[in-house]
């Protein structure tokens, strides 16, 4: 998506704010630091950030400046919400199913296997109270949060060695994020979270033996074809990956309620567009990744099943013991029953056609 449609997509939805010309005349100059659990060379991760913050000074006239630094400028990757929770900077960009280990809720703001789909995501998020609820939620780490970027569905990773069933999985040191990695150490893996930037160094010294990360494009990106080319779909961990914007809960209260609807409408502006983006980047990388000599392969049926148990024992065991978790997975579990027999009879059975009549 070129700048010029995404900022008239993002001014789009601002329907609800005043008129342009009135903004330099009566709204503050503000200036504000934003960190990112991403480094630069990903350029639709580190690349959404920098479109949001683009979008916010469009929509204000330049009043409200948002600048980004990569991981590593001012804090490490996995460092982005602390520095907003203190105020050593107003704002991160990041995934928050890296803070998996603070509360385990973290997950399903952001995706957590088996679950939602990216189409299910953003309803849940803009029309099922998902929204609310991760805010409220958010609240208890002093932030405030947007939904920024979904990645669509992820793949299941790169493997040293050939995975034929749940044996081949045990003893594997994986870096896996969220709460894909709790469960994966449910069938032995030894989870491993290591921030985006530092992923390829790890398995380049054997310091890992698999790695999931994002897809084809980000992979390729991060070099893992040079050490494995075992490549597996799909990804159960995250069906569909929402990336936020997350801003220090006192600064976002100071601000006017123009520059607050211009994060919202940035905010979700980027979301379409990193989706757009990734769509169309993630083929042609497959294609070349394949093309390389990269074994593309689809995990086996017991593998999936047996993750899946695992999952649902251990949703089952925190939803009786963590107030904050049972919720938001509550909200989600009922909408899906209604988005999954939808789409069952509607979008699966379209792409079911198109298989048939264009494999």
């Amino acid at each position: 998506m070129t700048r010029r449609l995404f900022l008239k997509s993002a001014a789009a939805l601002a329907g609800s704010m005043v008129a342009a010309p009135a903004i330099a005349q009566s709204l503050p100059q503000i200036r504000w630091r934003m960190t990112s659990s991403f480094p630069r060379n990903l350029d639709i991760t580190y690349g959404a950030g920098e479109r949001f913050c683009r979008a916010v000074a469009e929509l204000t006239e330049g009043r409200f400046l948002i600048q980004q630094f990569s991981a590593g400028e001012i804090v490490g990757g996995l460092q982005a919400l602390d520095a907003v929770q203190n105020a050593t900077v107003e704002a991160a960009y990041t995934g928050l199913l890296f803070y998996v280990g603070k509360d385990p809720t973290f997950s399903l703001t952001a995706a957590a296997p088996f679950m939602m789909s990216p189409r299910a995501q953003n309803a849940w998020y803009y029309y099922g109270d998902g929204l609310a609820m991760t805010n409220e939620f958010l609240k208890k780490y002093n932030v405030v949060g947007y939904p920024c970027g979904n990645t669509g569905m992820q793949w299941g990773g790169w493997f040293k060695k050939e995975i034929r069933s749940v044996d081949d999985l045990r003893g594997l040191k994986m870096r896996i994020a969220g709460l894909a990695g709790t469960i994966a150490a449910r069938v032995g893996v030894v989870p491993q979270q290591i921030a985006p930037g530092d992923i390829y160094p790890a398995l380049e010294r054997g310091t890992i033996d698999a790695v999931e990360y994002i897809g084809p494009y980000d992979d390729e990106k991060l070099g893992f074809q040079k050490v494995t080319q075992r490549y597996y779909s799909p990804g159960w961990q995250e069906g569909g990956t929402i990336f936020h914007t997350i801003f220090n809960q006192a600064k976002f209260a100071e601000l006017p309620p123009l520059y607050r609807k211009a994060i919202e409408v940035a905010a979700q502006a980027t979301t379409l567009d990193m989706l757009a983006h990734y769509d169309m980047k993630n083929p042609e990388a497959l294609m070349r990744l394949a093309s390389a000599g990269v074994t593309i392969s689809i995990f086996p049926n017991d593998v999936l099943t047996r993750l899946y148990e695992e999952s649902e024992a251990y949703y089952k065991g925190i939803v009786g013991t963590s107030p904050d978790f049972a919720a938001i997975f509550n909200s989600q579990r009922e909408f899906m029953k209604k988005s999954n027999t939808y789409q069952r009879l509607a979008d699966f059975q379209y792409d079911m056609m198109m298989y048939r009549f264009r494999p």
